[in-house]
């Protein structure tokens, strides 16, 4: 088996309208975004006139972040330091808010994986699926899993994020205890749940290459996803599905398929496991690929 790219998901909220040069020009919701993307390596095909005509374009002004220039054109809810607006993906509203760090709180190239993991409760039968989504962020999947029936704990260090995921289920019709949400160290949770003997039909995790907990936790990839993979998978029910994603760290994706084929062994019985790369197409005659992070997916029992 070989690392692969997993196919885009059809997300009418969102469109990826050009690339190149180091940049990305993208629709979420009725807003146009322009913003830094390294993975950019080629050159543009639309005009300068039609990129310098983005509602919004990120400037960045050291390595911790920027900010956003807000053109003539823009819509009234994407200017100001309260700009917000909604993005749709099925039933789901999702909250878009520029940051200083040129994210906006919804990566869509994760629709690949918000589909999976839809399909994978599907299989559980007799009693709602569950699953625990650790590095959540504004979690879409977390909320996309609670409006399908699922019983999800969502777990992320940061109390913005945790409140942001909160205002994402509500503006998708969900009530305030459609998921349980955490603001814990997402290792430290991980490793008392397996203490207490939980175990998920999925775990997600989206971990960054650094970070910090709520408690000054310090998080490094290299030093702790052997640990943290480890205390996942013993979190997994016996057909459990582990989506495993990363972005902007100097591995790939056959070393993170290594990785999860050696800790999972012969603990989850026979299995599928898949790695590659995320992506988003653009729209045009002759639409390329934009990397967009890596992701392994292991089915434990198979599919």
């Amino acid at each position: 088996m070989q690392p692969s790219v997993f196919d885009p998901e059809p997300f009418p909220g969102h469109e990826l309208l050009d690339s190149g040069a180091g940049e990305k020009l993208e629709r979420f919701g009725s807003v146009v975004l322009r913003r830094p993307d390294p993975q950019a390596l080629w050159r543009p095909r639309l005009s300068p006139a039609i990129w310098d005509a983005a509602h919004l374009s990120f400037v960045r002004e050291s390595d911790r972040g920027g900010r956003w220039e807000v053109s003539a054109g823009a819509p009234r809810q994407a200017r100001g330091e309260d700009a917000s607006w909604p993005c749709h993906f099925g039933d789901a509203t999702f909250e878009i808010r520029p940051t200083p760090f040129k994210h906006v709180g919804l990566f869509p190239e994760h629709a690949a994986n918000w589909r999976c993991i839809l399909e994978h409760g599907g299989r559980i039968q007799g009693r709602p699926p569950r699953m625990l989504n650790l590095f959540g962020y504004t979690g879409a999947s977390s909320v996309l899993a609670a409006a399908a029936g699922w019983e999800v704990t969502h777990v992320d260090a940061s109390k913005l994020a945790i409140g942001w995921v909160r205002d994402n289920a509500r503006a998708s019709g969900l009530g305030d205890d459609a998921l349980r949400t955490i603001c814990d160290d997402a290792l430290a949770f991980a490793k008392r749940d397996v203490r207490r003997e939980r175990r998920y039909d999925a775990v997600v995790l989206d971990p960054p290459h650094y970070g910090r907990g709520p408690k000054g936790e310090v998080w490094k990839l290299e030093e702790s996803l052997v640990e943290l993979l480890s205390a996942c998978r013993d979190l997994m029910g016996e057909r459990a599905l582990m989506v495993l994603t990363t972005y902007a760290v100097g591995h790939s994706p056959l070393a993170l398929q290594n990785l999860v084929a050696d800790l999972a062994g012969d603990t989850l019985g026979d299995g599928d496991l898949e790695a590659g790369e995320l992506a988003l197409t653009e729209s045009g005659e002759r639409p390329r690929r934009l990397p967009a992070g890596f992701c392994v997916r292991w089915y434990g029992g198979g599919r």
